[in-house]
């Protein structure tokens, strides 16, 4: 394995660290469905994971991947945008992961937008338990992914450093938009 791990592996390694037995955690962006299982897996059974999405084929597709592990009693499948966080998960949450851009292998004119990330971001921030995390996968190879980015970074560079802890994950010399991660740490 190498020792520099691509920035997907890395946001569940954080996760991994973070997430107990037990707690209620979010994906934001249930896109094909393996994040929720992820973090399915990582709750257990006294758990719970909120599974959010605005296409009702992500929403199928992630209760597929569930069903056929049997993890679908673990979570709520919610089809509303990620802004809408606070209206359904009324407790405080260990982790809340996003990937943003399109549904891979969906159609690609149904992206996250800057607007609605950023309402999602900040209630995702009130949510957090002390301790928790916000992982962003960030996207910048279709239209708006750099606009995201750039909201992104204006919102965390203005967290109080008391508050909270942010870090920037990116591989540098990849072609092609690779994808880079933030991470936000609600400090104790």
């Amino acid at each position: 394995m190498p020792a520099i791990i691509k920035p997907l592996y890395m946001a569940r390694k954080f996760v991994s660290s973070c997430v107990r037995i037990g707690e209620t955690v979010i994906d934001a962006t249930a896109g094909n469905g393996h994040d929720t299982l992820f973090l399915a897996q990582l709750v257990g059974d006294q758990g719970k994971v909120f599974s959010f999405d605005v296409q009702k084929e992500a929403i199928e597709k992630t209760r597929q991947l569930l069903e056929r592990e049997n993890l679908i009693g673990r979570v709520a499948l919610v089809l509303d945008s990620h802004e809408r966080m606070p209206e359904y998960v009324h407790e405080p949450v260990s982790v809340i992961m996003f990937n943003l851009g399109y549904l891979p292998g969906g159609d690609h004119q149904i992206i996250t937008r800057p607007e609605s990330t950023i309402i999602a971001v900040k209630a995702g921030l009130l949510l957090l338990r002390p301790g928790g995390i916000i992982t962003l996968m960030i996207y910048t190879g279709h239209e708006g992914g750099k606009e995201e980015k750039a909201a992104l970074f204006s919102l965390c560079a203005a967290l109080n450093q008391k508050q909270f802890t942010v870090l920037y994950y990116n591989i540098i010399n990849q072609v092609n938009h690779p994808p880079s991660l933030l991470v936000i740490e609600k400090n104790h």
